[in-house]
């Protein structure tokens, strides 16, 4: 089983630039470490894979989310269907927090913050898919943490009666009672999880074009004004 995971990972190191020197890329030995720990319980890679607690992970880079043959959240199939392809940028994002780029899922995993260790995950999964010829030679040297948010854009503390009056707009879609009659249900959320999914639409990390456009039109401070007001409604 070991030689049969080895095999792969040895024949990419012949391919891939070395991890060592190449700043901003992970390690695949050490990252082939960081999925049997986080993520081999629940899902399988390589030759053979199949599906687990989780689905498999072949194919995955440039994968749509949401669409091999498994039982997936409702999240994750309408991110699928507004866009949302596994690329380098968008799996070290879900990795990172997955509640905070697909709100709603089922993967119970509380995230991954180390950009290091990510990054060496990131590494092992692009040599260990069963098709890593496929994959964009470009993309993984140019992994940004994503969304990019400064620390003051977090630490800024929202207004509820501001955000209550932005809200309107909001809740022409998403219902205030916290149903979800087919659009994600906003209220209780976290106001950090609030924050960054804002941000990760106004950066272009989460796909939904509407999304994208209501989030590139509010500044930091009505974004935090949301993420307050929506925070206490149960």
């Amino acid at each position: 089983m070991v030689a049969t995971r080895l095999a792969p990972i040895l024949a990419a190191l012949l391919l891939l630039p070395d991890p060592g020197r190449s700043e901003g890329f992970g390690d695949v030995l050490r990252g082939g470490d960081v999925f049997e720990r986080a993520c081999g319980a629940c899902h399988e890679i390589g030759s053979g894979a199949s599906n687990r607690v989780g689905p498999h992970l072949n194919d995955l880079f440039g994968r749509r989310a949401g669409s091999v043959a498994f039982r997936y959240s409702a999240s994750l199939s309408r991110m699928g269907a507004d866009g949302l392809v596994w690329t380098l940028e968008t799996l070290d994002a879900y990795v990172e927090n997955p509640r905070t780029l697909v709100s709603g899922t089922r993967m119970s995993y509380r995230g991954l913050k180390d950009a290091g260790r990510r990054a060496d995950l990131m590494a092992y999964l692009r040599s260990a898919t069963a098709s890593p010829a496929d994959i964009p030679e470009s993309a993984p040297t140019a992994r940004p943490t994503m969304p990019n948010l400064p620390p003051a854009v977090l630490a800024i503390v929202g207004d509820a009666d501001y955000g209550e009056y932005l809200s309107s707009e909001c809740t022409t879609c998403h219902l205030r009672d916290g149903g979800d009659a087919g659009i994600p249900a906003i209220t209780g959320w976290p106001e950090e999880d609030f924050v960054v999914a804002m941000h990760a639409y106004r950066q272009k990390l989460r796909p939904h074009p509407v999304m994208q456009m209501m989030a590139g039109r509010l500044s930091d401070e009505e974004i935090a004004a949301l993420a307050a007001y929506f925070a206490k409604l149960e």
